[in-house]
């Protein structure tokens, strides 16, 4: 049932697209048109032909934050940071309330390894959205990397509040009840991390931080 549900859903995805290119050829300057033809081949994961649409929104139009965030998050999957960051800093810029924005530089900076800024972002993304499960995950995590450990206990257990099945919020509290000495809830967070078919083999367990 799933593969043909999918099937169907690319189907319609092909007929939009071709429905948008249909309409570019009249209006080629049509940032919106471009931004829509963005979003499907998004949707479609055609991540190369996505950004180059978000591109060409953008030239007709560079006020259209939206393009920037959309565009910046598929640099995020593609591994280019510094392109990512570039992005969500121009959406904000525009419009300092884009919680995805946000978000998306909290992952950035997450990934580089700047953890205050990760933290800094992530808290703007869920004070903006307070429902917004990528910041809350990436803020916990931040918090655990730069060794807030009290604080990454907190953000798990917040997003935990929204998702009770969210295995990473598992995973990051039971590393961070480790460290604080709480041992049977970090053994049970992690038991249930594994349930929820987080990835932990026997490299990633020997990782985790030593029990005293």
């Amino acid at each position: 049932m799933a593969k043909k549900a999918d099937t169907e859903r690319n189907g319609k995805l092909g007929l939009h697209i071709k429905f948008l290119k249909q309409r570019l050829f009249f209006e080629p300057l049509s940032a919106t048109l471009h931004y829509n033809l963005g979003l499907a081949y998004s949707q479609r994961g055609q991540v190369d032909e996505a950004i180059s649409e978000f591109k060409q929104a953008l030239e007709c139009d560079p006020n259209l934050a939206q393009a920037h965030v959309n565009m910046g998050g598929l640099l995020f999957r593609k591994g280019e940071l510094d392109q990512c960051i570039e992005a969500n800093l121009k959406a904000i810029a525009l419009d300092p309330n884009l919680s995805m924005a946000h978000s998306n530089l909290g992952l950035a900076y997450l990934a580089r390894g700047n953890f205050e800024e990760a933290i800094e972002y992530s808290k703007k993304a869920v004070r903006i959205m307070p429902n917004l499960i990528p910041a809350h995950n990436c803020l916990a995590l931040a918090y655990l990397q730069a060794g807030q450990t009290e604080a990454s206990i907190e953000a798990s257990l917040k997003l935990l509040g929204l998702n009770e099945n969210h295995p990473s919020a598992h995973y990051n509290l039971s590393i961070a009840l480790r460290m604080t000495g709480k041992l049977k809830e970090a053994e049970e967070h992690l038991e249930r991390a594994k349930a929820l078919g987080y990835p932990i083999d026997g490299a990633t367990e020997r990782d985790l931080p030593a029990t005293p």
